[in-house]
């Protein structure tokens, strides 16, 4: 049943014909695993089988079944006229005229405001990297990881050699995860495949690859994260999830720049240690930097509202999920500019070099609609994680 009491049929998957209006009660029936529909300013979808095909994983998209989903794709896509080409044969239809553009338990108002900042920012060119910010933070990363090396191979090994070559072993393999983390948000190229490209090279050459957890239990999280979490994540767990999803899922390339990263650290390490020696070095690295990501990327999500998704407005939902931590110069290299996860969160591909720039109108907009915008000290966030 179409809206304004047009009867149609809903276009075949894949036809690319639009052939019907529908009103949201209608689309909100296409929410199961198998049958799947979602809207994009105002235009309907059946993504029920381009879900699997979906660059970004189906789960974000699948999550949208039965919904508007047009924030979150302004969102997460940076070339929009390119992603139509493959929406167009999806299309079955639009919103009926007497329908709202929103589902139901969205702030009209919220939307349009975010809308017009979002449009703002990026007119003002703060979605635009900077080459140097960037070309410097990799060479900061390489410099740690070739003075690491001369040290131990000038100065020997001793264990005072070997404690300082693990914490500068660390920090830039911290700062490396940092620095994956841009080129997969894709906020440093404007091509999405140089973005990607790089990405492998960093997380796969500088740091061995790392692929996000999806089957954690974190409902039971306060029972082993002290356990599990900052000591064990890195070095035990994500070793084996990733070994594993590399070959189950025959991703051979993703394979290879893993294994160059061990080739060039047991190559470099292994006349120095021997081979269990560097493998102690390694894991022992891997156990400090574990505390270093868990602590950083939990300290805004743990304590906040995330126990599961109540269909609001992009604002919104983002800033009941997650909160800032005090900018200073010390915070934004440590956490890799993280310290800005509110505007991290609603302007994902956003370089972080831009984030301090506009967090005061994205503070004002949530004062004008008393939306909740949280800041703390460094402590306080990581004291939140144990309270």
């Amino acid at each position: 049943m179409g809206g304004g009491g047009q009867q149609t049929e809903p276009a075949e998957p894949g036809s690319g014909k639009a052939s019907g209006v529908y009103t949201w009660e209608e689309v909100q029936k296409h929410c199961s695993r198998k049958d799947q529909w979602l809207v994009v300013n105002r235009k309907v979808y059946n993504i029920t089988q381009w879900a699997k095909r979906h660059p970004g994983g189906s789960r974000i998209i699948s999550h949208y079944a039965g919904e508007d989903a047009t924030e979150a794709f302004s969102a997460f896509h940076p070339d929009l006229k390119f992603v139509q080409k493959f929406l167009k044969p999806l299309l079955v239809g639009e919103l009926a005229v007497t329908e709202p553009s929103q589902d139901e338990g969205k702030n009209v108002t919220i939307i349009k405001d975010f809308e017009s900042l979002r449009a703002q920012v990026e007119k003002e060119g703060l979605f635009k990297a900077k080459p140097l910010f960037f070309c410097l933070h990799l060479g900061h990363i390489l410099l740690l990881e070739a003075l690491a090396w001369l040290m131990v191979t000038y100065w020997g090994t001793s264990w005072t050699m070997t404690l300082l070559c693990a914490l500068m072993l660390t920090i830039s393999q911290s700062q490396a995860g940092w620095l994956q983390h841009d080129f997969g948000h894709l906020s440093v190229f404007k091509k999405s495949r140089w973005n990607h490209l790089v990405h492998k090279f960093v997380i796969g050459h500088l740091k061995y690859g790392i692929k996000k957890i999806k089957h954690m239990p974190y409902n039971h999280q306060h029972k082993y994260f002290f356990l599990v979490g900052p000591p064990l994540l890195i070095p035990i767990y994500f070793h084996m999830q990733i070994m594993n999803t590399m070959i189950t899922r025959r991703d051979w390339v993703d394979l290879a720049w893993s294994l160059s990263y061990y080739f060039r650290y047991f190559y470099c390490y292994s006349p120095l240690y021997g081979f269990l020696g560097s493998f102690a070095l390694m894991m022992f690295v891997r156990f400090l930097e574990s505390h270093w990501f868990v602590w950083v990327t939990q300290m805004n999500h743990i304590p906040m509202e995330i126990e599961y998704e109540k269909n609001q407005d992009w604002l919104t939902m983002q800033l009941q999920a997650t909160c800032n931590i005090e900018q200073s110069l010390f915070n934004d290299w440590f956490s890799g500019h993280l310290n800005f996860q509110i505007e991290h969160h609603l302007f994902p591909m956003m370089p972080r070099h831009n984030y301090h720039l506009v967090v005061p109108r994205v503070r004002a907009m949530c004062e004008k609609h008393g939306v909740p915008y949280e800041i703390k000290s460094l402590w306080r966030g990581m004291a939140d994680v144990v309270r």
